[in-house]
């Protein structure tokens, strides 16, 4: 299926149509959402065979990045779940069997959300300030705090990780399960109140003691960069999915400057369209050249993880890459488009108002600039001299 059919026309303008009232009022997008279930959304990674869409990840990068076009932070959201599904779908492509139990609660309607990011950890996946107790029959129980735990208000299973110190003869282990709304000993505070992406409710996440049994802990991984496929499979989701959530952002931006700029005439010029001056004309074609140029990472990033592509020790900062490449380029593609659009685009409420909060989120997903460019630099002349 296209990403036209999976988000047809009619569905795609019921969710433009409530992005702004989310926005204002600070609201879950609880009718997007149900919407977006209704139609299967939600099961993009799931085999047609189970009932889901059967996509791989350049698929459904495509579907995000149109349901983006429409509501931002409600493809924002959408993502956590993708990406654990996508995970899934990754690993199973590669041969590992470890996370097919996700496919399949999502094929029976179970939401899944990510619940690893912490406040001042700059590891990331490599370490984990929240402490992993293990407990008899293999189980663990969680103690720390969550930041940015988007679909806080409807997510059912929650993946969260941490640290048991004393993991292999106290190097520390990494410790990754699953968590479900039932299950005791979290809490969700009320503290989502930012700038923009604000119908994402991305509540922090407290941990306190909450038990995890041994069959739903799918991994444990030492300490610091881990060759294990699951690290390159939360990173392939992740990066990709964010990358395509604000290349659908900036597309959307380009194509609302153009419809201005094309609206807007000048009392200068007798009247004439602001598409006839030439300042305006290069910003617009700056905008649109910036944005040709994502496509194709796009495309080609997502296609390699179908195809199996052996990258080696590239393909980190090729994800990293996408992924700093798309949040940057969309947020100068919504800057350009503001420039052209006037001073209407400064008032709160309007279109590009709205996308210019929103996509300053980006740079604050992880790969951040910093980390990237580390990436990139250590893969190219090699890590720095001690």
């Amino acid at each position: 299926m296209t990403p036209d059919e999976i988000l047809p026309e009619e569905l795609l303008e019921r969710i433009r149509g409530r992005a702004a009232g989310y926005d204002r009022d600070n609201e879950f997008f609880q009718e997007d959402l149900e919407e977006l279930v209704e139609a299967g959304y939600l099961k993009l990674f799931v085999p047609a065979d189970d009932g889901g869409k059967g996509l791989g990840l350049a698929a459904a990068a495509q579907c995000q990045r149109r349901l983006a076009t429409a509501a931002p932070a409600t493809a924002l959201a959408v993502n956590m779940h993708l990406v654990w599904t996508g995970v899934a779908q990754v690993l199973g492509a590669r041969g590992d069997a470890s996370l097919d139990f996700v496919l399949k609660e999502a094929a029976e309607g179970e939401v899944f959300a990510f619940g690893n990011s912490e406040g001042g950890n700059d590891s990331v996946l490599f370490d984990s300030r929240t402490v992993a107790q293990p407990q008899p029959g293999g189980g663990y129980t969680f103690t720390g705090t969550k930041i940015f735990t988007s679909l806080s208000p409807a997510w059912t299973r929650l993946g969260i990780f941490g640290k048991d110190a004393s993991g292999r003869d106290g190097d520390g282990e990494l410790v990754h399960g699953f968590i479900t709304r039932e299950t005791p000993g979290y809490g969700i505070l009320d503290d989502w109140d930012t700038l923009g992406m604000r119908a994402s409710q991305s509540s922090t996440t407290v941990l306190d003691g909450v038990a995890v049994p041994g069959d739903r802990i799918f991994r444990k991984l030492p300490v610091g960069p881990s060759p294990d496929p699951l690290i390159f499979a939360i990173f392939a989701c992740f990066e990709t999915l964010l990358a395509a959530v604000y290349t659908g952002l900036g597309e959307r931006a380009l194509a609302v400057g153009v419809e201005t700029v094309k609206r807007r005439t000048s009392f200068k010029n007798a009247g004439r369209s602001y598409a006839q001056d030439p300042d305006i004309r290069w910003k617009v074609a700056e905008a649109a050249m910036a944005m040709d140029n994502l496509y194709p990472q796009l495309a080609s990033v997502a296609g390699d993880v179908d195809n199996l592509a052996d990258h080696g020790p590239q393909w980190f900062p090729k994800l990293v890459g996408l992924k700093v490449n798309a949040t940057e380029t969309a947020r100068r593609v919504v800057d350009l488009a503001i420039r052209v659009s006037g001073g209407s685009s400064y008032f709160r409420g309007s279109e590009l108002e709205r996308l210019y909060r929103d996509v300053l989120a980006g740079m604050f997903h992880p790969s951040d600039d910093e980390s990237a460019h580390n990436t990139v630099a250590n893969a190219w002349l090699g890590p720095l001299e001690e």
